[in-house]
């Protein structure tokens, strides 16, 4: 198997996980996750590799803790605690979360990289960093 999807291929062998174990809420958000990489796939014909697969995990959960917020806001903590649930399962698939220092730091080596010297050079270092921090850390902070 080639790295075209070894996060996808645990996704799909733990949703058979949990329909063995009858984890009806495990079940659901997983077959909603793999929902979502199919629609990406179908989208652009071309099958995700990991970090295709992770760009659309992390967007579920960005819509999640979205959710969460606003579901709180309202004063529907039922609903609030879906999307938490929700939240916990597929953030148990993107890798380890960056340290405020470690994202400084490699803000700081992308700017070296680049030569950005200005806010007109942004799109440079997200360029450079997107693919590092992907998952990892929310790229609007």
């Amino acid at each position: 198997m080639s790295a075209e999807s070894q996060l996808k291929s645990r996704i799909t062998e733990d949703m058979k996980a949990a329909m063995r174990a009858g984890d009806k809420v495990r079940l659901g958000t997983i077959r909603m996750a793999l929902a979502a990489i199919k629609q990406v796939e179908v989208d652009t014909r071309e099958a995700l590799d990991d970090a295709g697969v992770l760009a659309v995990l992390d967007k579920m959960v960005k819509q999640r803790r979205e959710s969460i917020e606003q579901y709180r806001k309202a004063g529907r903590d039922d609903l609030a605690d879906v999307e938490q649930t929700e939240l916990e399962v597929i953030g148990a698939y993107l890798p380890e979360p960056l340290s405020e220092e470690e994202i400084n730091r490699l803000i700081d080596s992308a700017i070296g990289e680049t030569g950005a010297a200005s806010v007109r050079d942004m799109g440079k270092v997200m360029g450079l960093l997107k693919p590092q921090i992907q998952g990892r850390a929310d790229m609007s902070a």
